[in-house]
């Protein structure tokens, strides 16, 4: 199979979808990689290591759209990209369909298969190509609230770690998933109070017996988050429900229970955010003020740290990548579910029950197309 690897031009998206490591064992395996001139630069990873690993560099993303059996990328294609895909062409990517109605009717239209790096699931219901980057993101929302806080950027000027005499910042986070786990033991290494929130209480449990002992788990509710803002310096966002958008856990109301120059990072943006004032930022311009409460809403946090999370999205996807390579995504989706639960459209079809809910669009089984000649 030949795969395309293109440099991504999402806003100060530093990542690229595969290290020349990557494209060593894919070669080795046979297929063919094309990888987009200064792709990896970024990264740390220059055309001449691509060269030496085995790839072919060229010149422009729309002949490695025209060229590419598979095109790998970390971000969703962006408009400038539509028509540059083809018919029954796979993409395999971050999409985050159920907060982007244009792109999902865009790949829709193309009749490519669209296999989403965040649906990809596990039989224990784990997400391991969104894991590492959750990882990523959740150390960084922690970087960047500590960093917002501070009185030049607008903040109440409050350093999370407190000093001898002073008091300590208080973080809540909303979510005890990866990202939140994440987010708490960051703060918690800062020496912050930390409040962590989530609505399963064995998972409440379990994070109790982890994590450090100025992490304190609490089932979620509105009352009890409400209450808890009144104290908190930094919210952090953390809420998912894989592939569909995410609910709205802080209502505006709910930020006059906060302190002006208190900050929100609300790292659920890409599927549409779980706070209602939230709305997609960029790295150029990250943080808008609500109420008098900072908000910090990018939507690809982790590109901010290249030589971190591409290293780890590669050890992720890569086995992944050489099995629909190898199979075809057909017969790769046949022999491995986790995969087949990645395939969010096919053929001009809705595949994936999230992305459909969320814009009232028809559901079409993929057993039923996997069955038929695609």
């Amino acid at each position: 199979m030949i795969i395309g690897v293109l440099k991504e031009i999402k806003t100060k998206e530093n990542r690229v979808a595969m290290t020349p490591a990557g494209v060593e064992q894919v070669v080795f395996q046979g297929h063919s990689v094309l990888v987009e001139t200064a792709a990896g630069e970024a990264s740390g990873f220059s055309d001449a290591s691509y060269v030496r690993a085995g790839a072919e560099i060229v010149v422009s993303a729309p002949e490695i759209y025209q060229r590419s059996e598979m095109i790998m990328k970390v971000k969703e294609p962006l408009p400038a990209e539509y028509g540059l895909v083809r018919s029954g062409q796979i993409v395999f990517t971050y999409f985050h369909f159920a907060a982007a109605p244009e792109l999902t009717r865009a790949m829709i239209a193309s009749g490519c298969v669209a296999i989403a790096y965040e649906t990809v699931e596990r039989n224990n219901r784990s997400l391991p190509l969104l894991t590492p980057m959750s990882e990523v993101a959740g150390k960084m929302a922690i970087q960047e609230g500590a960093k917002y806080l501070e009185k030049t950027f607008g903040g109440k000027g409050k350093l999370l770690g407190g000093v001898p005499g002073v008091d300590p910042g208080t973080v809540v986070v909303i979510g005890g998933g990866v990202v939140g786990t994440n987010a708490a033991k960051m703060a918690c290494g800062l020496g912050a109070k930390v409040y962590l929130f989530d609505n399963n209480l064995e998972r409440l449990r379990y994070l109790s017996d982890v994590m450090p002992h100025n992490c304190f788990t609490l089932m979620s509710s509105p009352a009890a988050i409400r209450k808890r803002l009144e104290e908190a310096d930094l919210v952090i966002g953390a809420v998912l429900l894989p592939g569909a958008k995410a609910p709205k856990v802080i209502t505006r109301d709910m930020l006059q229970n906060m302190k002006k120059g208190s900050v929100i990072v609300d790292v659920a943006i890409d599927q549409g955010g779980c706070i209602e004032t939230s709305r997609p930022t960029t790295h150029d311009d990250s943080i808008f003020e609500v109420d008098g409460i900072i908000h910090y809403c990018v939507t690809n946090m982790p590109g901010a740290v290249p030589m971190t999370s591409t290293q780890a999205l590669t050890n992720a996807t890569l086995p992944y990548a050489l099995e629909i390579a190898g199979k075809g995504f057909k017969q790769a989706a046949m022999d491995n579910p986790e995969i087949a639960r990645g395939i969010n459209i096919l053929a001009g079809r809705v595949t994936y029950k999230g992305v459909a809910e969320a814009f009232d669009m028809e559901y079409t089984s993929l057993d039923s197309l996997l069955s038929s000649a695609v």
